[in-house]
């Protein structure tokens, strides 16, 4: 074989070889480029549509229950009890049984009865008349009264006081309301929504909470899963919170996949509430997405 012969041989080979090394660059360019992208946009698509339904954020199996409760209680006009952990997200329950109810139009009024004084409390729920009490300066319309043919959510129903819940048994039961200082009834035609993170059975074998209340708030149960059980939920709760506060701060916020994934193995203690905290206060310091940087301890030690 001669020389031209061998170079002709040769030639496909070596043409090949070049191609194949330059291959490998552009494969190189493209990981570093995969790589980098993340920084930029985020880990995953910001703008991507966020399953949600009755006004919550979710797709896992915990909550794909709580929604089809929801369904099946919202039309009717039973009193329902809101049973779930701190910043779970009750009050939000109880919106959609208003909203997705035959009370839409009409008031709905919240009142955490363990955010107010006995006293005040007493004012707020059923009113009272001027000069009943110093300070009453004035008649005050209560709650009941406000939200005549709407809904009452009351949360941390079982900080109530037992006196009170006599008061609130008789709104259930005959639904009237009687003002602080007033000898006088007044009709009302309120739904009940009430909220608790305690065992009300338990408090009522204690002796701390009226089981005959207990029985009219406990027509039906919603039971709001932690957000630690809400498997694949975490990722869909991030992108929510980012598109808002994007839009709150006026420019985009992404995450980083390893932050990414520093969220989803986090226990979550404080659950929905604390991950919209974490990630409001990462996104004030974050040039970019959120890093791990941003997270800190103890999520991320």
């Amino acid at each position: 074989m001669d020389r031209d012969q061998l170079k002709r041989e040769l030639e496909p080979i070596v043409r090949a070889a070049r191609e194949a090394e330059l291959l490998g660059e552009l494969r190189a360019i493209v990981d570093e480029l995969a790589q980098a992208l993340p920084t930029v946009a985020g880990a995953f698509d910001l703008e991507a549509p966020v399953p949600m339904r009755f006004g919550m954020v979710g797709d896992s199996a915990a909550m794909r229950r709580v929604f089809e409760l929801l369904e099946k209680v919202a039309a009717s006009d039973v009193s329902v009890l809101v049973h779930g952990e701190t910043g779970t997200g009750k009050e939000l329950v109880a919106r959609a049984l208003h909203q997705y109810g035959t009370r839409k139009a009409k008031p709905f009024l919240a009142e955490n009865c363990a955010a107010v004084p006995a006293n005040l409390l007493e004012s707020e729920l059923f009113g009272h008349k001027k000069g009943s009490f110093t300070g009453a300066v004035s008649d005050r319309q209560g709650h009941f009264v406000a939200a005549n043919h709407g809904t009452v959510f009351l949360d941390e129903i079982g900080d109530m006081p037992l006196a009170m819940q006599a008061k609130l048994l008789r709104v259930l039961q005959e639904g009237e309301v009687r003002p602080v200082g007033s000898n006088q009834t007044l009709k009302v035609d309120v739904r009940v929504v009430a909220a608790t993170n305690k065992d009300l059975a338990s408090m009522c074998k204690l002796g701390t909470f009226r089981e005959d209340l207990y029985f009219r708030l406990n027509v039906v149960t919603i039971t709001l899963p932690p957000l630690r059980d809400r498997v694949g939920d975490v990722r869909h709760l991030v992108r929510f919170v980012l598109q808002r506060l994007s839009k709150e701060f006026g420019r985009p916020i992404g995450i980083e996949p390893a932050a990414l994934a520093a969220l989803e193995k986090w226990r979550w203690p404080g659950n929905v509430r604390e991950l919209d905290n974490v990630l409001r206060r990462a996104a004030v310091f974050a040039k970019g997405a959120v890093t791990t940087a941003e997270l800190g301890p103890p999520i991320v030690g």
